[in-house]
């Protein structure tokens, strides 16, 4: 049987472009070496026009950050009727809103952190809630626009509301939990295994941490104990149904296990679109699971669907 024409999308305009042109190129490659006809393009403002031309069997979703993983290329697609991997619109721009995936978290009895969305401006002079705590963009990916309130700090960092912020004006303000940095992979309506995360000399999982080759160490599976990682698996698959996701998803979560064993599990976030690059996480999580990374991606490209 003559296999499928997949379009792989990656590049495009967002902060994220760097990420998503390894993560495009290391799946073109592997789609072309167990047989599918591919074709590369890096996701202009004339995609649509681009797609209606080429008329693609299958759109493989390798962009990120917004206009990649918010709804917005999905919502072309849906119009242009070519089935495509990953989520469909709600649940992409449900996930990549910070602030709405946690309520829906939340709703869904998964532990979140306390947090509350304000004006970047607002916590110019005094902070927000008592350190530590944590400052994130509402919509960005990839760790960027991350700042970490320590303990004792005196005053709000500064970079928050400076004229050189450029992750837009809605922030999340978020209790800091230490602990652990844990990982888990969904696919399909299956938890793949649970991954730990351990930055290597930078203070949490930064953008370096996750895309320059030794920026971090993947312990997999985690070295914790039976009930804390079937645990994380059952929070991910029910944060990944809860969203509406579909294809792949990685949930993120922070474990505290200072004080014991059972410690505090909390989870941050679910990301749709995660990366496919040489240091990403969701290969290494499948490899483990006994999927290669081919074998991930022809499942991906035949799960790939419209009315997503």
């Amino acid at each position: 049987m003559e296999k499928k024409h997949v379009a792989v999308l990656y590049g495009g305009f967002s902060s994220e472009r760097p990420v998503s042109l390894s993560s495009g190129k290391a799946c073109a490659d592997a789609l072309e070496a167990v047989g599918y006809k591919v074709t590369r393009l890096d996701v202009d403002r004339d995609i649509g026009a681009v797609l209606s031309g080429l008329k693609p069997d299958v759109a493989f979703n390798a962009l990120h950050g917004p206009y990649g993983e918010d709804g917005t290329i999905q919502g072309v697609l849906e119009y242009l009727g070519i089935p495509y991997t990953h989520s469909g619109v709600l649940a992409s721009a449900l996930a990549m809103d910070k602030e709405l995936a946690k309520k829906i978290a939340k709703a869904s009895l998964i532990p979140v952190a306390e947090s509350r969305v304000m004006d970047r401006h607002s916590i110019q002079n005094r902070h927000p809630m008592k350190p530590p705590y944590v400052v994130k963009p509402v919509n960005e990916g990839s760790s960027f626009g991350v700042v970490i309130v320590k303990e004792g700090q005196s005053h709000p960092p500064q970079v928050i509301s400076s004229p050189e912020w450029k992750y837009g004006d809605r922030v999340m303000v978020e209790r800091y939990v230490h602990g652990r940095e844990l990982t888990c992979a969904v696919m399909g309506d299956v938890a793949l295994g649970v991954c730990e995360i351990v930055p290597t000399g930078h203070a949490f999982y930064d953008y370096d941490s996750k895309y320059v080759p030794g920026g971090s160490k993947h312990v997999c599976p985690a070295k914790i104990s039976l009930n804390i990682y079937q645990k994380i698996q059952t929070l991910s698959l029910k944060a990944h149904q809860a969203i509406g996701c579909r294809g792949v998803s990685r949930s993120d979560f922070r474990y505290d296990d200072r004080h014991s064993e059972n410690g505090e599990v909390v989870w941050l976030e679910i990301n749709t679109q995660p990366g496919m690059t040489p240091t990403s996480l969701v290969p290494e999580i499948a490899a483990e699971a006994g999927h290669s990374f081919g074998e991930l991606l022809s499942w991906m490209v035949e799960d790939a669907s419209c009315s997503r």
